[in-house]
């Protein structure tokens, strides 16, 4: 690769990363606001309707009174790791996003082909796995280091937590490990377009897709395993002593959490940017497949974090002690379960 080459390579990596900042920081904004709507109208009220058309604006007016409020420190915390966790939370939180594939490789005039996903790589499922479990220390260490007994209380069930549902997560996938025979998370989109686009590992795997969306939400520390948070319980948690832009790290972090988990379940079970017929009509390669792919793409997200606040509006809270329990008793039997079906099936089928 000569010079300019490499010029116009590092310059496209530079604007990928930051358009795909700029759409998962809008798309947060815009899941807070679906959000606070969707369980107002689940719940008989209005919702945010005064900033904004509809209340559009709303989520960037909780962001402009968060940050000017007061920056708090408790006197007696660990200052440095205090600083540190939110950190920690949003930056691995954020990472994982240059893995997953937006959307089929197009070809442009003057700068050639180009695949919509940012950095590709042969072990990218490892990746994400190996970056989001490390999300965790940032919640551990918020409540160990703010010297607060509800916050280390949200901490330890944090960890607890991720150990039991980290385990069952990992092994709901290898079901597609085995089928797509890679952990290159843009290979496994590919081979899902068969059949005009439909031949989704969801059809395969239905009790994977399953088990990983039950564990998924119990690591996002979403409802009805918000354990961690519990308001009732431990005023707000892990992060009790948290104010301004550190709580709005951890806010941020949470919700990046969702979407990327919605990403995940979409390209390994929903057939990432594969739409059912649109390679037939619009043709592989041009501008509007890759546009409608890319729709489709979202559209499945979106679905994913509907179903993230319909949750939050109709189940209650598990008691820790059941959390547990069905993370260890049910969940990882039906994991270890659905893989020796699944090598079963693959081992006599398979010629």
């Amino acid at each position: 690769m000569d010079l300019n080459n490499q010029y116009i390579h590092s310059l496209l990596i530079i604007v990928a990363i930051t358009i795909a900042f700029l759409v998962i920081m809008l798309l947060v904004a815009a899941t807070v606001l679906a959000e606070r709507r969707v369980l107002a109208f689940m719940q008989g009220r209005v919702g945010p309707n005064r900033v904004g058309y509809g209340g559009v604006l709303q989520p960037f007016a909780d962001f402009i009174k968060t940050m000017m409020k007061e920056d708090l420190v408790p006197d007696q915390s660990t200052r440095f790791v205090f600083l540190l966790a939110p950190m920690i939370a949003v930056v691995t939180a954020i990472m994982v996003i240059i893995v997953y594939p937006f959307g089929p490789t197009i070809t442009l005039p003057f700068i050639g082909t180009i695949p919509l996903v940012i950095s590709r790589f042969d072990v990218a499922l490892l990746y994400v796995l190996g970056v989001t479990s490390v999300g965790v220390y940032g919640i551990a260490l918020a409540g160990w280091s703010s010297n607060n007994k509800y916050s280390l209380m949200g901490g330890l069930r944090s960890s607890a937590q991720m150990i039991s549902y980290e385990l069952a997560l990992g092994l709901s996938l290898i079901g597609v490990i085995l089928i797509s025979g890679t952990l290159d998370i843009y290979n496994i989109v590919e081979q899902q377009s068969g059949w005009h686009g439909m031949q989704w590992n969801i059809i395969y795997q239905p009790l994977g897709f399953v088990l990983y969306l039950i564990a998924a939400i119990a690591e996002t520390n979403r409802v009805p395993f918000d354990l961690p948070e519990a308001e009732t319980e431990l005023v707000a948690g892990f992060h009790t002593e948290y104010s301004s832009i550190k709580f709005l790290l951890f806010f941020n972090a949470e919700y990046i959490n969702m979407i990327t988990v919605s990403m995940l379940a979409t390209t390994l079970f929903w057939g990432g940017w594969n739409v059912p017929f649109a390679e037939t009509v619009f043709g592989r390669g041009t501008i509007l497949f890759a546009l409608v792919s890319v729709i489709g793409f979202f559209v499945k997200i979106i679905a994913f974090l509907f179903f993230y606040i319909w949750l939050r509006g109709t189940l209650p809270r598990f008691r820790f002690d059941q959390l547990m329990d069905f993370g260890w008793k049910f969940l990882l039997p039906a994991a270890i379960l659905n893989i020796v079906v699944t090598a079963s099936f693959m081992f006599f089928l398979t010629p």
